[in-house]
């Protein structure tokens, strides 16, 4: 069963990074637009192509994690009630997170020469600010893990 689930998940890793790179490629060697939206500003034609590629692949990943983490709960549920309910406090801590740094984020309007867009707007700007500083806070204390668990290996 393993040996086929490996072969599966190779062979869907291979197929999207051949379609990872044959995209990429175009986005890199496929030319610039030749009526761009800002001018003297170079802009590859296959952007939107880049762009949507990468859409689709965060939502897969989205789909999957939450299927997974789903199937994980139910199932240590069944087990442990108790360490499954134990283990939904990573979730509270990161709404926490994510609830503290949508109150720090800035609503203030940007300065975009030639965006004549409807983003440019309190609720989007924070709404960017809040991811933007989740992955800082996440990215710190993943340095500072690893950096302990490095600390508490070497003292064992």
């Amino acid at each position: 069963m393993k040996i086929k689930i490996q072969k599966i998940s190779g062979s869907v890793l291979y197929v999207i990074l051949a379609i990872s790179l044959v995209v990429v490629g175009l986005f890199f060697i496929g030319g610039e637009d030749p009526n761009p939206l800002v001018p003297d500003m170079a802009q590859p034609v296959y952007t939107d192509s880049l762009i949507y590629l990468m859409y689709i692949l965060l939502g897969v990943a989205i789909i999957i994690t939450l299927i997974a983490a789903i199937y994980q709960f139910v199932m240590n549920f069944i087990h442990s009630p108790k360490d499954a309910i134990r283990s939904l406090s990573g979730l509270v801590i990161l709404i926490g997170v994510l609830i503290v740094s949508w109150i720090v984020g800035s609503g203030q309007s940007l300065d975009m020469p030639a965006y004549d867009g409807s983003e440019n707007v309190p609720f989007w700007l924070k709404l960017t600010d809040m991811f933007l500083y989740t992955i800082y806070i996440m990215m710190a204390l993943l340095v500072l893990l690893i950096f302990a668990f490095g600390v508490a290996k070497k003292l064992k």
